[in-house]
């Protein structure tokens, strides 16, 4: 909201001294966030005047257009004579009124100006547009033609207010009052302690039966109709001056007299309104819901087509606007000067409505226009306005136009009672930590516009303009900004002893440490996605992460799903990376996963003037998606990089096998590595990850080299590896208490045995099988060489070769020992695989 301070002084009296920077200050204060103070005209310097054309001289033999004119610029050039000046603009002529700058002036962007000789004339000075004084868009971009009522030598930079500061006011979305001056001017006066001028209060002619005719079927959507009618507008009358730079000054473009009103209304009160050409409405007004695929034509050209939901204006022939946001074209204002000479519109029917904040904001998402209207609609305006708005428009309309306002007053009023709130009187000091008092709370409630009683507990009557304010935290927000942020004291909680990380929290830590620690980078996504991303991974129709929670309202229409799984968001931050020239990735990411339950339900809102119970919560909580923790990994390129110390490694699969390998091990528990298959991974190159939890081999996940359709849907680098599990189950599985190795001083026995298996026996259940073999003596069991050859070893036979180290805690081993324990894990391990020892 752009608020111009020289139209702010209309409605508080500040002090003359006050400067933009002084109100944007005492606004901060109070809670509105005020980006810029504007000085327009601040490297403006006179002389600038209005000038009447007196002669025109078309000069030729030039590339474009230019013309010699003389004007008569009164005395203001210190000799009455007429000024001769050079100019290439068409859109005047001789007897117009210009705006004339003279030598020795100085033009926005430190433009000086001075006598020059140019296309073989003298220029002194210049006739001056728009874009040269800075004073915003008025459509036309030429030169600026005034009203002929202005002498010549009147002072332009008065006339035409080139000299104002202009706050730029970014509101938020539940303070949409302050979407006008007088919310602005309301907040400014409560911040100076200043008494506030408010425009919305007039005299307004009581409802009777000799309106327009209006009909509102929807009285839910639309609960407050005004409809006022103004005739013999004069079609020349066009917006003064003052009314034109008010509206530049506030960020809008003056368009004929009619629509400049209605916007600078809207502009005062904040109530959009809208004005129809009388003689192009058929029958009554109707608001009504439109009818699935009816069309309309809106103001800016499109014919749309109507969506059942959205609210319209109509009348005997069928929709002519799309309520609160855009009017229709067949209604449309007509400008003189856009008819070749006919007539324009003498006749208009004003409309001041009050319509659902959610209809409106859902017709303009899903029509993709958004307008002023719509923007003040969707943030809640004062219902109570509709009628002095409207009143307003007449007023201005009858001033400016020459029009006669009809007597008959249209107002259609679906019953309703004002909000009214009960809050502790101390509440505000509770949620502050503040001890305002009950005299302090009751004073700013009713600067914001309520009306107070009670005592200890008091009853508040929410004003018409604050829909925002529903609850009684609401109305403690109110007190303490009043009372200023800056006066709260700043104190750290105080958390009851002993309450610190659950050991989930602590798990989830040292994970993301220990991936850091090896080298991997971890980027943090979005945990959404679209549907599509699963057939790009190569799932199964019937797969449960195919099963995802859809959002009610998602931030966008192509990913509106919560996350099943993380490396749809780490493939496509590797796959960006890679394209932006960073080819050897190794990227990590721990979090949620959103799985969906059988039965999804559907949650209850929580209070907020309470703390919500125990079954509250448990209902609210039974409902929600399982969310278990997860963490993943994803390669590509180069492990280890090529130099002088030699040459480098490629990430593989084995790399992501490591890496949940190092996650497992952080969490207190090992894994079973067995060759798997599925989805993403490639079929030869994929590993399943086991725990076991309470006795049972639980899958966690999956690590490898990804599949290269998989590779060739994402566009990955070649042989891109991945890893993801559950670091829930995985924590499932952990010991708890994790203790401490035990350091021996005595010396270690190492042996070492080469088996021969099967192909299909995998590495892991062998080791299994040596571990529960060797006894407790064994300290730890290495695969060190993989070796195939059929006319060594026989056809579909592998061998593999593990060292052994036993050690025991108090005294040295001996030969036999650790022998011994060998024997017994090679036995168990030919049991359980039919391994035989090579060599045997």
């Amino acid at each position: 909201m752009r608020v111009p301070l020289s139209w702010l002084r209309e409605y508080v009296d500040l002090p003359a001294t006050e400067t933009g920077r002084d109100v944007q200050a005492k606004l901060v204060g109070v809670g509105l966030e005020v980006e810029t103070v504007e000085q327009l005209g601040a490297d403006l310097k006179g002389p600038l005047v209005v000038g009447q054309v007196l002669t025109i001289e078309e000069l030729e033999g030039f590339k474009k257009p230019i013309r010699f004119c003389t004007v008569d610029v009164g005395s203001a050039n210190g000799t009455g004579e007429p000024q001769e000046i050079v100019c290439g603009a068409r859109n005047f002529q001789v007897g117009d009124k210009v705006v004339v700058v003279l030598p020795g002036a100085e033009l926005p962007g430190g433009f000086a100006i001075a006598a020059r000789k140019t296309y073989g004339k003298t220029s002194h000075g210049m006739i001056c547009s728009t874009d040269e004084l800075g004073m915003g868009d008025d459509g036309t971009h030429g030169i600026i033609v005034l009203p002929p009522e202005h002498e010549a030598g009147t002072d332009a930079i008065e006339l035409l207010e080139l000299v104002d500061e202009v706050l730029d006011i970014a509101v938020t979305p539940d303070r949409g009052y302050c979407l006008s001056m007088r919310g602005i001017a309301r907040e400014t006066a409560t911040a100076y302690g200043l008494p506030l001028r408010d425009p919305a209060l007039l005299d307004v002619p009581a409802p009777n039966a000799h309106g327009y005719p209006v009909k509102v079927s929807d009285p839910m959507a639309c609960d407050r109709f005004t409809a006022r009618t103004v005739t013999g507008l004069s079609p020349e009358a066009r917006s003064p001056i003052w009314l034109q730079r008010r509206l530049q000054k506030a960020g809008m473009r003056p368009i004929s007299l009619a629509v400049d009103v209605t916007n600078y209304v809207m502009l005062e009160l904040g109530q959009p309104l809208h004005a129809y050409d009388r003689s192009l409405v058929q029958g009554t007004i109707g608001v009504r819901r439109a009818l699935s695929g009816e069309k309309l034509k809106t103001l800016d050209g499109a014919e749309r087509t109507l969506d059942a939901e959205d609210l319209v204006i109509t009348d005997e022939r069928g929709p002519i606007g799309l309520a609160g946001v855009m009017g229709g074209a067949d209604t449309e204002i007509a400008d003189h000067t856009e008819l070749d000479g006919a007539a324009g519109t003498t006749d208009v029917v004003i409309e001041a409505a009050h319509f659902d904040a959610r209809t409106i904001a859902r017709s303009s998402r899903r029509h993709k226009l958004s307008s002023e209207a719509s923007k003040r609609f969707e943030r809640g305006t004062d219902p109570q306005a509709t009628a002095a708005a409207a009143q307003r428009v007449v007023d201005l309309l009858v001033l400016l136009a020459g029009g006669t306002a009809e007597q008959g007053v249209t107002e259609v009023i679906a019953p309703g009672a004002p909000r009214t709130i009960t809050i502790p009187a101390d509440h505000p000091d509770k949620v502050a930590g503040v001890t305002y008092g009950r005299e302090s709370v009751v004073r700013r409630l009713q600067e914001v516009g309520c009306d107070v009683y009670g005592q200890d507990a008091l009853t508040v009557t929410v004003p018409s303009w604050r829909p925002d304010l529903t609850d009684p935290n609401d109305l403690a927000e109110e007190v303490i900004r009043l009372e200023g942020y800056e006066n709260l004291p700043s104190t750290l909680p105080k958390p009851p002893a002993g309450l610190g990380l659950t050991e989930r929290q602590r798990t989830h830590r040292r994970v993301g440490r220990v991936l850091a620690g090896a080298g991997y980078v971890e980027a943090l996504n979005y945990p959404f996605i679209g549907e599509s991303v699963f057939d790009q991974l190569g799932l199964e129709k019937d797969d449960p992460k195919r099963r995802v929670v859809t959002l009610v309202n998602p931030l966008s229409d192509e990913e509106p799903a919560l996350r099943t799984t993380l490396l749809p968001g780490l493939l496509s931050a590797l796959r960006r990376n890679d394209g932006r020239g960073s080819h050897d990735l190794a990227l990590f990411e721990t979090g949620l996963v959103f799985h969906a339950q059988d039965e999804q339900g559907i949650a209850t809102r929580l209070p907020v003037d309470r703390r919500p119970t125990a079954e509250e919560i448990a209902s609210l909580t039974a409902v929600l998606p399982n969310q278990p923790r997860y963490a993943a990994v994803v390669l590509a390129g180069a492990r280890e990089q090529t130099g002088w110390w030699g040459k480098g490694t490629p990430a593989t699969w084995a790399d992501a096998v490591e890496a949940a390998r190092v996650v497992a091990h952080e969490a207190g528990t090992e894994l079973v590595v067995e060759q798997g298959q599925y989805g993403p991974w490639h079929p030869g190159r994929c590993a399943a990850l086991y725990v076991v939890i309470d006795g049972v081999r639980t899958l966690v996940g999956h690590a490898g080299e990804l599949h290269p359709r998989v590779v060739k849907a994402f566009h990955l680098p070649a042989r891109t590896s991945a890893m993801e599990l559950d670091l829930d189950l995985v924590e499932q599985a952990s010991a708890g208490v994790v203790q401490a190795p035990r350091i021996s001083t005595f010396p270690v026995a190492t042996q070492d045995v080469a088996l021969v298996v099967d192909k299909d026996v995998p590495a892991a259940t062998v080791e299994e099988a040596l571990r529960a073999g060797a006894g407790e003596l064994l300290e730890s069991l290495r695969l060190f060489d993989v070796y195939e050859n059929a006319e060594q070893l026989g056809e579909g036979k592998k061998s593999l070769a593990y060292a052994l180290r036993f050690r025991a805690a108090d005294r040295t081993l001996t030969v036999e020992e650790a022998s011994a324990a060998r024997d017994t894990a090679v036995a168990r391990a030919a049991e359980s695989t039919g391994a035989v020892l090579r060599g045997a």
